[in-house]
């Protein structure tokens, strides 16, 4: 079992760990050029831009782009649906999986962490996945922590951070982020 499939299994991982330095650090290494790489590229180059989105995570979805400048850690750990669009400023800590479904949509500044340490012992990480489900809108400059899930359809407004999971077609906003409306499948709220 890989390093990355035992964090997303619950295991916790020193950092100074050998195999973790292998595995972990060189998908890093990988990210970190790749994505100075597309950061670099004249913006109006789009199509080079997709092509080293495309090698970033092993190929892209129909219609998923991601505005640079961004910043992910492990995109091997990133699984992305069709029509994803993500606004300049991204940032993933992605060890311990992201998945982001068909439709998402991100605006500016939008950070996605799904990495913590242990308190009595900082060297030692523990990851959880992050699911972001079907048309949800993340609103500019969200944090959204470790575990947690957003709904199907549902919006993140401006500035919140997210601890709790936000169930389908709902509005969730503060910090931290609490739900205050239900919104109808036409996108009306009630």
């Amino acid at each position: 079992m890989t390093v990355f499939e035992e964090l997303r299994n619950g295991r916790s991982y020193d950092i100074r760990n050998e195999q973790y330095q292998k595995e972990v650090h060189g998908e890093i290494n990988r990210c970190r050029h790749l994505c100075w790489e597309i950061n670099s590229t004249d913006p109006n180059d789009v199509q080079r831009i997709m092509q080293l989105e495309n090698d970033l995570f092993g190929g892209l979805k129909p219609g998923t782009f991601f505005t640079p400048p961004f910043q992910i850690d492990c995109a091997n750990c990133v699984h992305l649906g069709e029509n994803v669009f993500a606004n300049h400023g991204l940032t993933m800590m992605s060890v311990g999986t992201i998945t982001i479904d068909d439709g998402v949509m991100m605006g500016p500044e939008v950070g996605f962490f799904t990495v913590n340490h242990e308190p009595d012992n900082i060297c030692v990480i523990m990851t959880k996945e992050i699911r972001i489900k079907k048309n949800a809108w993340i609103g500019a400059r969200v944090n959204i922590l470790p575990g947690v899930t957003i709904g199907e359809n549902a919006i993140v407004g401006t500035g919140s951070v997210v601890t709790k999971d936000i169930p389908d077609n709902y509005i969730a906003v503060g910090n931290p982020a609490r739900v205050i409306k239900k919104i109808d499948r036409q996108g009306e709220e009630q």
